[in-house]
């Protein structure tokens, strides 16, 4: 289990800012990754309404389960364990989740892990490059029927990763469009799907 803070900037991009930016870092094929992100709630959305999500996250044969939840001051604190590729499967297929310290979260948030249920995948073809102490992610995401695409900047200190996130848009000549977190993209397209 490890708990973290994660102080991001993100920013949507059109395909074409994208492909210009994978183009203009040179980023091999080779370096972007698939991931897929399993999404869960409670029936009554309690995580959302209480600005959490969590998910499951299959990348190259590693299985995490991270509850992020609102960080006192700055950022989001994420607390993640690991899984087995079978408990996931299991989990995936109507199991209640076992994840130790996720779980401890969960009850300070008076949810019991029987009350989750999947709402559904998110599947993004990834790349990350270091940049000014920080870290480039570069995303494309698929889910039902929508692509998109995301530019974030990870960093340690709020403040100067905003002023070189703004800087690095600039120079690109990319407009500032707010992009919310993946969970929140991924249920407003479940809702407009679902009418």
């Amino acid at each position: 289990m490890a708990q973290q803070l994660e102080i991001e900037f993100k920013n949507l991009l059109s395909k074409e800012e994208y492909e210009a930016l994978c183009n203009t870092f040179a980023i091999p094929n080779e370096d972007f990754h698939e991931q897929a992100n399993h999404y869960f709630d409670t029936p009554d959305f309690r995580l959302k309404k209480a600005r959490s999500g969590l998910r499951i996250r299959e990348v190259q044969n590693r299985f995490e389960c991270t509850l992020k939840e609102p960080a006192s001051g700055i950022g989001l604190l994420e607390t993640t364990d690991l899984l087995t590729e079978e408990h996931v499967n299991e989990v995936l297929n109507g199991a209640t989740l076992k994840a130790d310290e996720v779980d401890t979260r969960l009850k300070k948030l008076q949810i019991n892990p029987t009350d989750l249920q999947l709402l559904g995948t998110l599947f993004t073809k990834r790349a990350e490059i270091k940049y000014n102490g920080g870290l480039l992610v570069f995303d494309h995401s698929r889910y039902l029927d929508t692509d998109d695409y995301e530019l974030e900047f990870e960093v340690t200190n709020e403040k100067l990763g905003r002023t070189l996130f703004e800087e690095f848009l600039a120079k690109h000549t990319i407009p500032v469009r707010i992009a919310d977190k993946k969970i929140a993209r991924f249920m407003a397209a479940v809702n407009k799907k679902r009418g």
